[in-house]
């Protein structure tokens, strides 16, 4: 038997790395911090919901939120606490679905809340009232400030004066969201700060670029959408498909130059950009994403496959 003796360096050095071996493999790995950005894309931005749904089955959750327009009222929801079911509920419970009739929209009173979202007048530059969805939002998720949330939210708007990007992230999360997601023409612009801002999809429709130098892993959500070749578009249909042809060709530069861990593009077809009533379609139509996200997450991340 061979006594190592402590005066040796050698031996010391032995112990020493013996010791390190020992600690290593009884201490776990660390989670890397997991950054989640949402984008935009009106109504198909539903699909946000089964991704959403997706993370809580696996058990994965963010570290820090990006959004943008519809990804951002998604962002507030999630990091305020809501499950992915649980805004699948709140949308159920707000926005009438195809299968209803007029006698079920009365009886449910969803056609009322709608109603009030509409501002018939348009003097303020706006189809709809972003105030009164956002003062719902904010009922919803029972919180008023960035500082409030469970996980961190970063929401991209647009300066309408500069066509800068401007990214909040702290005071009131309702003026935020509004902004993010007043699109033109259809939601009037939102002054913060002394800044008139809108939609945040014109300047960086699916934001990861805000998460990758904050978190170790970033997972990026497109739902911009495809556009309608089988129909000649209307006025409106024609400027929504302007805007989704500069997206996409503003988010291809932008992937040029660093990407996400994983990008998902939920591969939404047919789907108008209010269309929220066709929210089962939707929620159909991204069901691919889903499993792609899964099998990425279960590959990247070394999570357990389903028995």
């Amino acid at each position: 038997m061979v006594r190592l003796h402590a005066s040796c360096p050698c031996a010391l050095l032995f112990v020493a790395l013996f010791v390190l071996q020992l600690t290593a493999a009884s201490v776990p790995a660390e989670r890397p911090t997991i950054g989640l950005a949402l984008g935009g894309g009106g109504a198909n931005g539903l699909a946000h919901v089964v991704i959403l749904e997706l993370l809580d089955e696996l058990d994965v959750q963010p570290d820090l939120i990006a959004g943008t327009s519809i990804g951002a009222i998604m962002g507030a929801l999630y990091a305020s606490g809501f499950s992915g079911k649980d805004i699948r509920a709140l949308i159920d419970d707000v926005i009438a679905q195809e299968t209803d009739g007029w006698r079920e929209l009365l009886l449910d009173r969803k056609i009322l809340r709608w109603i009030e979202f509409v501002d018939p007048s348009m003097g303020r530059g706006g189809l709809i009232r972003g105030d009164k969805f956002v003062s719902f939002l904010n009922d919803a998720i029972e919180m008023d400030t960035f500082e409030e949330l469970p996980i961190p939210l970063k929401v991209v708007a647009t300066s309408i004066k500069t066509g800068e990007q401007v990214v909040l992230d702290s005071g009131d999360i309702g003026p935020a969201v509004q902004a993010s997601m007043a699109i033109p023409g259809l939601f009037e612009p939102v002054v913060i700060d002394g800044r008139p801002l809108v939609d945040g999809g014109l300047v960086n429709p699916v934001p990861f670029d805000l998460l990758l130098d904050e978190c170790d892993f970033v997972i990026a959500v497109n739902v911009i959408g495809h556009l309608d070749q089988e129909k000649d578009p209307s006025l409106i249909d024609a400027m929504v498909n302007s805007t989704r042809i500069f997206q996409r060709s503003l988010l291809r530069e932008k992937k040029k130059h660093r990407e996400p861990d994983i990008f998902i593009d939920t591969q939404i077809k047919d789907i108008k950009v209010l269309q929220f009533h066709k929210a089962e379609n939707i929620y159909g139509q991204a069901g691919d994403a889903v499993e792609e996200l899964r099998q990425a997450l279960q590959a990247k991340l070394g999570l357990e496959p389903e028995e």
